[in-house]
């Protein structure tokens, strides 16, 4: 009797750690995978555009430490991002009487997160204070009013005619917490520039 009980015992326990299922491979160990941090802000969700201007989860407190921390590394790379952006609109937040032959709106931002030209969203410096410099970065924006595509307003019916949307790149100084040698970064991001019309063949 003990030996049977010995037999049914060792059947159970091996059952117990043996897998149920029968496509299980075991793992090959070796160097552990390299993964990329990728956040989508909760902002995120509250927007159809490509940024955010507003956004409870900004860590305010976290990059000021940072800047802090690294003070000169961030100034020199701040001043160069202004120096040798093409158009730069920091600074500046009013608007000029424009004339396109497409409606369009233009404006002033200050985004606190966007999607870059790799498609990943970031953390943009903006409206936070380290050592008597005040960090903004603005950008000028401008988008159709109308349904691109559709024949544009402007223009004699006599001619082929559409609006489209164009893009302009900004350069911004961004944040980034994963980085714990140096968590800032220059990287581009693709904005609505103008609100173009394209003019095609003449008909009469």
């Amino acid at each position: 009797m003990p030996m049977k009980l010995f037999i049914i015992a060792s059947v159970m326990v091996c059952g117990v750690f043996s897998s149920a299922d029968p496509n299980y491979k075991q793992h090959s160990y070796g160097a552990a995978p390299r993964y990329e941090y990728v956040e989508i802000p909760h902002c995120a969700k509250n927007t159809t555009k490509s940024w955010c201007l507003e956004d409870n989860e900004y860590p305010q407190h976290d990059v000021q430490q940072a800047l802090d921390h690294h003070y000169q590394a961030v100034v020199a790379f701040y001043k160069d991002k202004l120096a040798n952006t093409e158009n730069s609109v920091d600074g500046l937040d009013k608007l000029n009487d424009e004339v396109y032959l497409c409606p369009s709106s233009t404006n002033y931002i200050r985004p606190l997160r966007a999607i870059n030209v790799d498609g990943k969203w970031r953390t943009i410096v903006n409206n936070v204070e380290s050592y008597g410099i005040k960090y903004t970065q603005n950008a000028r924006i401008d988008e159709c009013d109308v349904i691109v595509g559709t024949t544009c307003p402007l223009v004699p019916s006599c001619y082929e005619s559409k609006c489209v949307q164009k893009n302009i790149f900004h350069r911004f100084l961004v944040y980034n917490p994963h980085d714990y040698t140096f968590p800032f970064a220059i990287e581009k991001f693709k904005m609505p520039g103008s609100c173009g019309c394209i003019v095609g063949a003449f008909h009469l």
